[in-house]
């Protein structure tokens, strides 16, 4: 891990939001990273944080089975930040009372600050208002010894709270979304206030400091570089290259769930406008028959990412003794392999999640702290043209989990057919770098329809293009009418096999960008 001069340390209660609360601190440029609440004291001492925050979640504190933090790092003597569920669970630790309250607070309302110092600074008191975010079925109904309210709500005579001696504060609305107002003011006067953070966290300083731990690490050895021809990939590889030159080779696995003309793309890019060794193995046929008569998405992930780690191990051995793998792994692919409270993970990432217990090689991960638009950032710094910064994210495991059930020669023949109308349409409409992503996904259903004046009973294909800004939450993109009925019409004309098109406008949560 990248050593940081400040540091704000997350504890996750299971907020759907707590991702954007690293990002809103992140925005500030100073580094922020997320832990589950199970934390040990004794690695959270460890880390040296300057600043902890307690996130929001679904329980509440007073139930038998409530996630419950160490309250020993109340004695670390760091500032602390208590949102919602955090706020109360401060409270309840330090001595204060939680109950359920009579009336509920969800979504907007307005909050009367009493306190223009701490995290209200430079805002003003009654009688003006501010809007904020609630999501609270509890409220804190007693303080806890030296707090004191700082500001109330309709129904939160507590809605914020300071210790008059002790840097903690504690809000019961949520300062990280973009319904609150004031939220990036209330959070700078929490890092830059109480926490004295410098905002030293730049893509500049991180290439640094991360250039000079890969060299360290890797010393004299080799290392071979997964490349995708994605963003992420493509900003490791050129990293990773800046480190330790030559002694970086780069291998690009066709696994045969790309895009149609996706890997004669890919190669003739690298190979013409960087000056990395890129080695290309043909693994289609492996991959098929490891996706034989698979429906499960968990396994098709895990049964993908055994794949490249053998595929690479096995080029690696070719070249020699090479020590590491260096690959694309992003923040937020770690955050949804993880598991919360027992449950399961969102989805087993095939770089995370999907990897074999006993690898040949260690990793190397320079991007595991960032965020997709922090990559972005980064590689622009590196020099990389912009068709490689901006290309639309694309799923390692490919078209394999665009296509719901069994992965067959025929089904990805259909979906890279109409993937390819979907992208077509996309960037002659000037749509393709308004989105985030956009792309075509293969139903296990047929449907009836009627093709010159005939029946079919034939599949049908889900559009999703979405608007994100990390990918840790998403909203469907209202596309223009017109857009859809083109690529509506073109894939039911072009795309034998097809008679029915629709479009995904769920957001993530509670659905996720890919549809396994």
């Amino acid at each position: 891990m990248t050593l940081h001069n400040d540091k704000i340390i997350i504890l996750d209660f299971g907020s759907q939001t707590t991702q954007l609360i690293a990002r809103r601190i992140r925005e500030q440029k100073v580094y922020s990273e997320i832990h589950p609440y199970t934390l040990p004291l004794a690695e959270l001492k460890a880390m040296q944080p300057t600043g902890i925050v307690l996130s929001g979640g679904p329980a509440s504190v007073y139930d038998e089975d409530a996630p419950i933090s160490d309250p020993g790092l109340f004695e670390l003597g760091v500032p602390v930040l208590g949102i919602c569920y955090g706020a109360q669970l401060m409270m309840q630790q330090l001595g204060g009372r939680v109950e359920q309250a009579e009336k509920r607070e969800f979504g907007k309302a307005e909050l009367k600050i009493s306190y223009t110092a701490g995290l209200f600074a430079g805002m003003e008191t009654d009688p003006h208002d501010y809007q904020v975010w609630m999501s609270h079925g509890d409220r804190i109904e007693a303080v806890a010894p030296g707090f004191v309210a700082t500001a109330t709500s309709n129904h939160s005579p507590l809605a914020a709270l300071r210790h008059e001696k002790k840097p903690f504060v504690a809000v019961q609305f949520h300062p990280e979304v973009a319904h609150t107002l004031i939220g990036t003011d209330v959070l700078r006067n929490f890092i830059f206030g109480l926490c004295n953070c410098e905002p030293t966290w730049t893509m500049h300083s991180f290439i640094e400091a991360t250039v000079a731990e890969v060299r360290e690490k890797v010393g004299d050895e080799q290392v071979i570089c997964a490349l995708s021809g994605g963003v992420d990939s493509s900003v490791v590889a050129a990293m990773v290259h800046r480190a330790i030159g030559n002694r970086l080779t780069c291998i690009y696995v066709n696994n045969g769930l790309m895009r149609t003309g996706e890997s004669e793309s890919i190669l003739r890019f690298f190979r013409e406008k960087t000056d990395l060794t890129v080695i290309d193995v043909d693994a289609e046929d492996y991959f098929l028959e490891q996706l034989d008569g698979i429906v499960d998405p968990e396994v098709k992930r895990k049964r993908i990412g055994y794949g490249f780690i053998k595929i690479f191990e096995e080029e690696a051995n070719k070249l020699g003794k090479i020590k590491y793998l260096a690959q694309g792994t992003l923040y937020p692919d770690v955050i949804e392999s993880v598991v919360f409270r027992g449950q399961a993970p969102i989805k087993s990432h095939h770089n995370v999640g999907g990897l074999p217990e006993q690898m040949q090689m260690e990793l190397i991960e320079p991007l595991r702290e960032l965020f997709k638009d922090e990559v972005r950032e980064l590689g622009l710094e590196l020099g990389l043209p912009e068709e490689a910064i901006y290309r639309q994210p694309f799923p390692g495991p490919g078209l394999g989990i665009r296509i719901m059930g069994e992965v067959s020669g025929e089904r990805l023949h259909i979906l890279r057919q109409a993937d390819v109308i979907v992208l077509d349409e996309m960037k002659k409409a000037g749509w393709y770098r308004k989105v985030w992503q956009s792309f075509a996904v293969l139903l296990p259903i047929q449907t009836v329809g009627v093709m010159g004046d005939g029946r079919t009973y034939e599949n049908v294909i889900a559009i999703r293009a979405v608007d994100s800004r990390d990918a840790m939450t998403a909203d469907w993109s209202q596309l223009p009418y017109d857009l859809l009925g083109r690529i509506s019409t073109r894939i039911i004309n072009e795309v034998r096999g097809v008679n029915r098109v629709v479009y995904d406008i769920s957001s993530k949560p509670p659905s996720t960008i890919e549809w396994e």
